[in-house]
């Protein structure tokens, strides 16, 4: 197992032509998101909150804005904005993973961060607000803000992308 892992996280592939597994990496997180998004909505009124565990909780939360609701309570121009930063964002990761596809590594965390990039923006396309459900708490701490399948995607995504980095520069 050491082994396979090993080979899916190395930092180059001996294929290092094509980025269709990539797109494919991205579109199962797309796919993931967006039929959680509707399981949720089909099953919660907007503020539903159904306790899980006694640190999570499945929840229905719209967020107009960006990560922890920044600019959410805005005239409704932060719509278009994130969605033409997240258009920009996913041609520019395309871009990269073309240019970059033998880099495992950076590949997976590029296709992690396209794929969460792309269901943020079809929610603000269609909804106009990002769809979020899953609430984790301490007790007497309060909530963290309720995020989705596609900012765990892009927060993965980040992790990686920073991991790999120190690893280069440690071998340089």
């Amino acid at each position: 197992m050491a082994t396979k892992k090993k080979q899916i996280f190395s930092t180059t592939s001996k294929n290092s032509g094509s980025m269709l597994p990539w797109l494919g990496i991205a579109a199962i997180v797309i796919l993931l998101d967006q039929v959680t998004k509707i399981a949720i909505t089909k099953t919660f009124q907007l503020g539903d909150s159904r306790p899980i565990t006694s640190f999570f909780n499945l929840v229905l939360a719209y967020n107009p804005g960006a990560a922890f609701s920044f600019l959410s309570d805005q005239g409704g121009w932060q719509r278009y904005f994130f969605t033409g930063i997240g258009v920009v964002a996913v041609g520019f990761m395309a871009y990269l993973l073309r240019r970059h596809a033998g880099q495992r590594m950076f590949c997976w965390a590029l296709a992690l961060i396209m794929g969460g990039a792309i269901g943020n923006v079809i929610d603000r396309v269609l909804y106009g607000h990002v769809i979020d459900f899953l609430d984790f708490h301490l007790a007497g701490w309060g909530h963290f803000p309720a995020f989705n399948i596609a900012d765990s995607a892009i927060t993965v995504g980040a992790v990686l992308f920073i991991f790999d980095e120190l690893r280069r520069v440690n071998k340089n």
